[in-house]
């Protein structure tokens, strides 16, 4: 199969006052000159400042940075002090990083996100070489940002972040257009935000941006294609009508803005095909809420994504992704070791699965659970099978090229899978799931006897937000594996400290390689950092 790849690998920086967050460096600068910060202090700084549209309860603090393990408020609110020391903050003041007493933080100050003029490359040749401009691409690019609500909507909010995902979804099936996923895409909810700096960072030619307003008992949705190289507002409509047939009318603005974004990005003829949607508002509300917990990879998340899906198909039997997210919902409990019953979620996750193709047999992210279903049981044939499928639904699904470049990699066909992958990258460059992607870079690396070059994808991964303890895991093996004893000894003792239960057991059950000198290396590996 043949994929494409884009020019390089993009990261963001974070800008605040005086300060700036490189992500790719893993550095807080003031001024320009660098801030020292303990590893954790620095996840936890970037973990606030990325997901800063939202309150953090500090259990997902707990989870993020000791992967659950119980440790006192005391040891949360010393990293809080020392992050609030290090961007000139404190407890009385909280201009940037503010409690929420009971519940948790968020970090409140104004941040532009910006790109990195020191991207990674993504050449198979050289990590650290950097590349052309990424919006340099065959096909035109696009970004849907989430729409702004305006005043009070009431029940209607979600409305603000639904519809833009599902002209992301219909927007991929189109072969000409390269719609950027909405992992990365929905980091951008500052209505005042440069469209022509989200460009640069995402890497796109176009940004859709819009509004969601009730006025009494009328819906008013507000768009603007722009072209995010000069700013220029290309294309702008609006669209009204009543709460009463709001099903109707969601379908309607859907379809006028597809097919004018067809007309003013005129390049070639393309035919897209209708999602199964829910036409309850309840349920289609419940499930793009669950979407916002399933991909913060912890417990409570997860529980939580659980309980908005099974809402949403009480609610509505017939919703095919509702019945997909419960299947990505029982993945991730198998996955993530979660439960002790290993063999029960995978059921769930493959019932689940099948009753979502049951129901619409054409959906990509339906597909998508299927091949991850067998996934947890090294069935990685079948595995790559669906997700071949998924991938093939929907060319620009990046989190079905991520898939398949791990089932890939971990097959033995590892340049297949670094091809995979790095357009996986290209297509979302803020996914939730980055570090994953990073990782599975890493790994094809390892693969390869490429162990230079695999530390620095792995070290990457594992120091991103939100990275689960199990990319830690590959961080120490692959520093053992290039003899940096002391580095993966740093890191082995950040697994146990997070988990220390884990075991090398519990890591190939995740990971089942196929390739057995692979598997021999890596396990000698782990073996003698004591897991």
């Amino acid at each position: 199969m043949f994929v494409g790849k884009c020019s390089m690998l993009i990261a963001m920086n974070y800008r605040f006052g005086q300060f700036e967050l490189d992500m790719a460096l893993f550095e807080l600068r003031k001024d320009g000159a660098p801030c020292p910060l303990e590893p954790q202090v620095f996840a936890l700084l970037a973990y606030l400042v990325e997901h800063r549209e939202r309150l953090i309860p500090k259990a997902e603090l707990f989870e993020k940075l000791w992967d659950g393990r119980v440790v006192t408020d005391a040891a949360l609110a010393s990293r809080v002090k020392s992050a609030r020391r290090a961007i000139d903050d404190d407890g009385k003041a909280q201009r940037l990083i503010k409690t929420i007493h009971g519940r948790g933080f968020r970090f409140v100050a104004e941040v532009r996100a910006v790109s990195d003029p020191g991207t990674v490359s993504a050449s198979d040749n050289n990590v650290d070489s950097t590349a052309s401009d990424p919006t340099t691409l065959t096909r035109p690019a696009i970004a849907i940002l989430p729409f702004h609500v305006v005043g009070e909507s009431g029940p209607y909010d979600t409305l603000a972040d639904g519809l833009p995902h599902e002209l992301i979804t219909e927007l991929a099936r189109l072969r000409w257009l390269l719609v950027i996923a909405r992992g990365s895409s929905f980091r951008f909810r500052d209505p005042d935000q440069d469209l022509r700096e989200v460009g640069a960072v995402l890497g796109v030619r176009y940004c859709l941006a819009g509004s969601v307003e009730i006025k009494e008992k009328q819906l008013v949705v507000y768009t603007e294609l722009v072209d995010a190289r000069n700013g220029e507002v290309v294309w702008g409509e609006r669209y009204s009508g009543y709460l009463d047939d709001v099903h109707a009318v969601r379908e309607e603005i859907r379809s006028k803005i597809l097919t004018s974004l067809e007309i003013h990005i005129p390049l070639h003829e393309a035919a897209s095909a209708r999602l199964v949607t829910s036409d309850n508002l309840d349920a289609w509300s419940a499930y793009h809420l669950g979407l916002q917990h399933l991909y913060r990879f912890n417990r409570n998340d997860n529980a939580a994504a659980a309980r908005l899906f099974a809402h949403a198909v009480e609610r509505d039997p017939d919703f095919a992704r509702a019945h997909a997210g419960l299947s990505f919902v029982h993945f991730q409990t198998a996955f993530m070791r979660q439960t002790n019953d290993i063999p029960g979620e995978v059921q769930l996750a493959r019932n689940c699965a099948q009753r979502g193709l049951d129901i619409d047999p054409l959906d990509p992210f339906v597909n998508f659970t299927m091949g991850r279903s067998y996934w947890l049981q090294a069935d990685l044939e079948r595995a790559r099978s669906w997700l071949e499928r998924a991938t093939s639904l929907s060319p620009n699904y990046a989190q079905g090229f991520y898939a398949l470049a791990w089932t890939n990699t971990l097959g033995g066909a590892e340049l297949e899978g670094r091809s995979q992958v790095d357009h996986a990258m290209c297509l979302s460059p803020l996914d939730p799931l980055y570090y994953a992607m990073l990782g599975t870079r890493g790994f094809s690396h390892i693969a390869m006897g490429e162990e230079a070059e695999a530390i620095v994808w792995t070290e990457r991964a594992a120091r991103s937000p939100g990275a689960h303890v199990l990319i830690a895991m590959i961080a120490a093996g692959a520093q053992m594996l290039v003899g940096n004893k002391t580095k993966a000894e740093a890191w082995a003792a950040d697994v146990r400290e997070r988990n220390s239960l884990l075991r090398r057991t519990d890591f190939f059950r995740s990971f089942p390689m196929q390739s057995e000198p692979m598997r021999s290396r890596f396990n000698d590996a782990l073996q003698q950092l004591g897991f």
